[in-house]
């Protein structure tokens, strides 16, 4: 039996329980993280979904000072692109480190963050 189609739903659903879940292209071997309809590289849509690591390094990050108006009490915070070890890339909020310590290639790894009943995605120290 084959696992079912991962969408955004089910993404952070996953996400939401500590599992990292991207997609990989049945046909040309291409991974995707967070899922998409459409393989990137060949077109297709043949995903199978993929248990990831969340382990990664900080590839590039900024630092919000000036937040929007919901997130206006939160600043400043930060906000990085973090290469997992799989190879692909995930955009999400760094927690639980003190900004002046942020640096591209410091390790990470994967921190689901909720918040009213809606997941998203961070990282904190590895």
């Amino acid at each position: 039996m084959t696992e079912p189609l991962i969408t955004l739903k089910n993404f952070f659903e996953r996400a939401r329980d500590g599992a990292l879940t991207g997609v990989r292209c049945g046909k040309c071997g291409a991974l995707a993280i967070p899922p998409k309809e459409f393989c990137e590289s060949c077109h297709q849509r043949a995903w199978e979904p993929v248990a990831l690591s969340g382990q990664g390094t900080i590839a590039s990050y900024t630092i919000i000072r000036v937040a929007p108006a919901r997130h206006a009490a939160e600043a400043p915070y930060a906000v990085a692109v973090v290469k997992l070890k799989e190879g692909v890339s995930l955009l999400g909020r760094i927690v639980d480190m003190p900004l002046d310590k942020l640096q591209v290639g410091l390790p990470v790894k994967f921190r689901p963050l909720v918040s009213k009943d809606q997941t998203t995605v961070g990282f904190g120290p590895a």
